[in-house]
């Protein structure tokens, strides 16, 4: 996240506009990657901050293979996230408005690992028992519009 920390030393911790790509993992048994997050020990899927001379699909992929170790092969816009619901103050005081671009990856390789400290937990779960995960707020609607779209009206 280099653009971001050159920018946090300038401001501090006021509220950023931040751009991000994300990825729901879809696996052959339709299970969600789920990643529990070291810095508030919530559950979401994995994504981040484009980088700067960056595409928002390498980000995507980026991000997929730093969180998980996995590498997408394929991925499809699935929507883009904006607003009061992806409001987030991080737990050390940085606070962002999101811009969420949201890609499907059903088309991936690799073993899951947690290569860059960002991941304290990684698992394919089945859509039903993502409530069961304590989900970190930003990825609600999301996660909630996937769900809609692909398995019925069943809400996080």
């Amino acid at each position: 996240m280099g653009y971001i920390n050159e920018l946090r030393k300038k401001v501090g911790h006021e509220p950023l506009l931040h751009t991000c790509a994300s990825v729901i993992v879809v696996n052959d048994n339709n299970e969600l990657l789920m990643q529990k997050r070291t810095d508030n020990g919530l559950w979401g899927y994995c994504g981040g901050a484009v980088e700067l001379f960056e595409t928002v699909e390498q980000s995507a992929e980026r991000e997929l293979y730093e969180e998980s170790g996995l590498t997408a092969h394929s991925l499809e816009l699935f929507g883009v996230y904006s607003g009061e619901e992806q409001h987030h103050i991080y737990p050390n005081g940085d606070e962002v408005w999101t811009i969420d671009i949201v890609y499907i990856c059903r088309d991936f390789s690799g073993e899951l690992a947690c290569h860059d400290g960002e991941s304290a937990e990684l698992c394919f779960v089945p859509y039903h028992k993502i409530k069961d995960y304590p989900l970190n707020p930003p990825i609600r609607k999301p996660l909630n519009d996937f769900i809609d779209k692909y398995y019925g009206k069943e809400h996080l």
